[in-house]
C-alpha cells in the first residue's frame, strides 16, 4: 500500500516525521483527508483534532491551529501546537476548559470575551483527544 510522508512542526519541536497511510486534519473550510498522492495543496488549520491513520491503527493529536502543506507526496503541519493524546495532562486541561467557561460567562470586554473563546476552544479539543484515547484503550485501537 502506498503511504505518504507526513511531518508535524510545532513551534517547541517536531512532533512526527513518519511515513503514514492517512491524514485527517481541521481545515478552515472543514475536515480534510490526505492521501498518498494527494493533489499539492496549502491551506490554513484551525483548532481542532488530527488523526494519523497507519498500519490499522489510528494516532489522534490536538492542534491549535497553523498551516498544512501537501506537495510530492509529502505533507507538513506548521502547528501553532500539537500534542499527542498521551501527552495530554487531562486533569489540566479539565481546569484550563473550566477556567475559559468561567471567563466567557464573566462577559467582559469584546477582546476578553474573544480570547477566552479561543481558550475555551483550544481546552475542549484537548480533554476530547485524551479522553478518547482513554477510552479507546481498552478497545484494541491506539489513539
Amino acid at each position: 500500500m502506498a503511504t505518504l510522508r507526513l511531518e508535524i512542526v510545532s513551534a517547541e519541536r517536531s512532533v512526527l516525521d513518519d511515513e503514514v497511510d492517512a491524514l485527517i486534519a481541521p481545515g478552515v473550510e472543514g475536515q480534510l483527508t490526505i492521501l498518498p498522492h494527494h493533489a499539492a495543496l496549502l491551506t490554513q488549520l484551525q483548532p481542532g483534532e488530527i488523526t494519523i491513520r497507519k498500519g490499522g491503527q489510528e494516532t489522534n493529536m490536538a492542534v491549535s491551529g497553523g498551516f498544512l502543506e501537501v506537495m510530492a507526496n509529502r505533507a507538513v503541519i506548521l502547528a501553532d501546537t500539537a500534542e499527542r493524546a498521551e501527552e495530554i495532562d487531562i486533569d489540566r486541561a479539565e481546569k484550563a476548559l473550566k477556567s475559559a467557561q468561567e471567563a466567557i460567562a464573566g462577559r467582559g470586554a469584546a477582546e476578553e470575551l474573544e480570547s477566552a473563546l479561543a481558550a475555551f476552544q483550544r481546552a475542549r479539543i484537548r480533554v476530547e483527544v485524551a479522553r478518547r484515547r482513554r477510552r479507546g484503550m481498552g478497545g484494541g485501537r491506539e489513539q
